[in-house]
């Protein structure tokens, strides 16, 4: 079985770092180059390989025959056997393949060893080697949260009331507010924390607000008016209006020392957060709340990867599980060829107690690949758009 490589909405990708990144610069130097096909090769080396090695793992626990174990597609480019199992490097980055003894119709199974064919093992140990795939990007997300967590602590906002954005043109930047100044009181009351910032601004009623700024160690007395602006969601959805005077917090963090099992569950709790977001990325996307113009591919997760590992190991950790989560949960989609199609065929053989007939899932097959076929294609299209059309 093999996958294809995860896809990305761009505003999702972006979302949980705290550097920005603009994705329309072409003047890249060689250096920059060749950092952003290094982080590339890392995430995408590491992801697949611990996907690939969940259906590896999972199918020799069960006793099938594992004959070859690829990193990438087509020709090949180095390799080694070792024992039974080919081991290889295959000359197209952008995915990977586990191949097991009766996995493809065509394949010749000698009697002694049909006990080890895949085709021939019940079908929930099936269904297991093909979940265990996707369930391992997860458990990774987990690890890389888990490792992060213990070893600098969890991260927290800064508390405070420092400004870290003014929006152009926004009721704050004609006051003359600037990021980094901290407002200390609102008409004369003093608050200590974002929230009270934000509930003086909104119970306001759009009336003018004197605020109390200390910039630079000196404190000045600046006015202004806030306006009901809408307030959106992650996905762009507006989800209301406030009264706002166009100002985000810093997004400065401190890490607090966290135990093991404080860390182990934050990191559970993060990856499900992803997971959320990821599910409900695809959903917006059918409801065409998010354009499909935002999804990226294998060039934008290059970019990303490139970027994030220059912003700092926090950062290229945390793209790097959202990544895994993604390849997971993309690979569960019931499309015929990737991983959720198997499974969907295994759901149906279960229910039946016969699996669907050859020529229906050969079909079914063919249908996948256009469909992957088609995907992929329009994503390098998005790609190269960005960064060639949308200047």
């Amino acid at each position: 079985m093999w996958e294809n490589v995860a896809l990305l909405p761009r505003a999702l990708a972006e979302r949980p770092f705290s550097s920005a990144w603009q994705p329309h610069a072409t003047n890249l130097s060689v250096d920059e180059c060749m950092h952003t096909l290094l982080s590339f090769a890392i995430v995408l080396g590491a992801l697949i390989f611990v996907h690939e090695f969940g259906h590896f793992l999972v199918a020799k626990l069960f006793g099938v025959k594992v004959l070859q174990f690829s990193l990438g597609f087509g020709p090949r480019i180095a390799g080694f056997r070792r024992g039974e199992t080919e081991y290889l490097l295959s000359a197209l980055p952008l995915g990977g393949y586990v191949r097991m003894l009766g996995e493809s119709p065509e394949d010749e199974i000698a009697e002694a060893e049909k006990q080890r064919a895949f085709s021939h093992r019940p079908v929930w140990q099936r269904f297991c080697i093909v979940f265990a795939g996707p369930l391992w990007n997860l458990f990774f997300a987990v690890l890389l949260f888990f490792a992060l967590f213990a070893t600098i602590g969890l991260p927290t906002p800064v508390p405070g009331t420092e400004i870290g954005a003014v929006s152009p043109g926004s009721p704050a930047e004609a006051a003359g507010l600037l990021p980094g100044d901290r407002i200390l009181a609102v008409n004369g009351e003093q608050i200590d924390t974002w929230g009270e910032l934000s509930a003086k601004i909104r119970d306001s009623g759009g009336r003018p607000v004197r605020l109390t700024v200390e910039r630079n160690g000196q404190v000045l007395e600046l006015a202004g008016t806030p306006t009901e602006q809408e307030v959106t969601n992650i996905f762009g959805e507006v989800t209301g209006k406030r009264y706002m005077l166009g100002i985000a917090r810093s997004e400065a963090v401190i890490y607090e020392p966290a135990s093991l099992g404080r860390a182990l569950s934050a990191a559970v709790s993060q990856t499900w957060g992803y997971v959320y977001l990821t599910v409900m990325g695809i959903v917006k996307m059918v409801q065409q709340v998010v354009p499909a113009s935002e999804l990226g591919g294998p060039i934008l997760i290059a970019q990303l990867a490139g970027k994030q590992m220059q912003s700092g190991v926090v950062d290229f950790i945390f793209f790097m599980a959202l990544v895994s989560v993604n390849l997971a949960i993309l690979n569960l989609l019931p499309i015929p060829v990737l991983d959720g199609g198997h499974l969907f065929f295994f759901t149906v053989e279960a229910i039946r107690r016969r699996p669907l007939d050859l020529r229906t899932q050969q079909a079914l097959q063919r249908v996948g690949v256009a469909i992957l076929a088609s995907l992929m294609l329009f994503v390098f299209y998005n790609d190269l758009a960005r960064l060639f059309l949308r200047q």
